[in-house]
């Protein structure tokens, strides 16, 4: 066996093991994060884990047997030293499994079921989908995947998520949001959905943000890194060139505005602690904020806010209330 061939059988073993990992109940960030660096770590591996994902989907009706066959499979991965390779059997039809440990049945689904996740308040969750992609969701945000073998989708609620998105030319990524559909093969974009106000920022590859329905007065955008799209409820949009690490810097723990009104601050501030922040002066609520706030701490950040704009906090019933200085 060439040095190739054994590269592949270790990759779809690897592949195995990772798809019954990303099964599991108990998935945690810690999970999804080394699931990112065994992608990289070799080009053989995607399209590995792609082929396992396949055969998977193909055959899901037997879930269980499968998950305790790559089971059994990782184990003894883990004790031999060097690949070999058998055959199982399943349902009357025998295949050539290899190490993906993938057993072929009768009975196929077309679709796998659809999944919600949902973030509370002061809530971040990251996901990884079967398909590879990587889902990041931001506080208070809801988030229903259906992943077939044909297509790729995802329906945004209201709410925040940045998406990076394993390449498969075969299914097509789309994010729904607010009568909004955006298409994608493989990037990384964030998608803000917030009473029906929808923001498109690209950090990587290209997007595509079309009306659900056709409709002449409503046009179709294609986005490139870099760009932000910002459609109104009403329908109006604006594209605009922006950095798009500020708009994923949520994920680290920070906020970037640049004349966003304080409204605004405040309310993407309530989503991510428990205790409000009240702004009950209409001229103080239009007033812009430009800064970075991270967000450690519910009262530093009060405090924060007072040295960027002259105001200061007094304790409310729901927590902190901005008045004038």
């Amino acid at each position: 066996m060439t040095t190739v061939a054994v590269q592949n059988e270790e990759a779809m073993a690897q592949a195995a093991a990772w798809l019954a990992r990303l099964q599991r109940d108990t998935l945690s960030e810690a999970d999804g994060l080394e699931f990112e660096a065994w992608l990289a770590a070799a080009p053989a591996n995607p399209a590995a884990y792609r082929q396992a994902l396949a055969a998977w989907q193909a055959f899901d009706p037997c879930a269980d047997e499968v998950l305790e066959e790559l089971a059994a499979e990782q184990r003894r991965a883990v004790r031999r030293p060097a690949p070999s390779r058998r055959w199982l059997v399943g349902g009357g039809v025998a295949m050539a499994a290899g190490l993906t440990a993938v057993a072929v049945l009768p009975s196929m689904l077309a679709e796998t079921p659809a999944q919600t996740y949902a973030t509370g308040k002061g809530q971040h969750q990251r996901i990884a989908l079967a398909d590879g992609s990587i889902v990041d969701l931001n506080a208070e945000t809801r988030v229903t995947v259906r992943i077939s073998r044909g297509k790729r989708q995802v329906e945004l609620g209201d709410g925040e998520a940045i998406f990076d998105v394993a390449h498969d030319a075969d299914r097509p990524f789309t994010v729904a949001a607010s009568g909004r559909v955006v298409r994608v093969l493989g990037t990384q974009f964030d998608v803000r959905n917030r009473k029906g106000e929808v923001t498109v920022t690209v950090a990587r590859g290209r997007v595509q943000v079309r009306p659900v329905a056709s409709s002449a007065a409503a046009r179709a955008f294609v986005l490139n890194p870099g760009q932000r799209l910002e459609i109104a409820e009403s329908g109006a949009a604006q594209l605009t060139s922006v950095d798009p690490q500020e708009a994923l810097s949520w994920r680290a723990g920070r906020l970037v505005y640049r004349g966003e009104p304080l409204a605004t601050v405040v309310a993407d501030l309530n989503r991510q602690f428990v205790e409000q922040i009240e702004v009950t002066d209409p001229a103080l609520a239009r007033m812009p904020v430009t800064g970075v706030i991270v967000l450690d701490d519910h009262a530093a950040v009060a405090a924060r806010l007072s040295l960027m704009l002259p105001v200061r906090s007094v304790p409310s019933e729901r927590g902190l209330r901005l008045l004038r200085k």
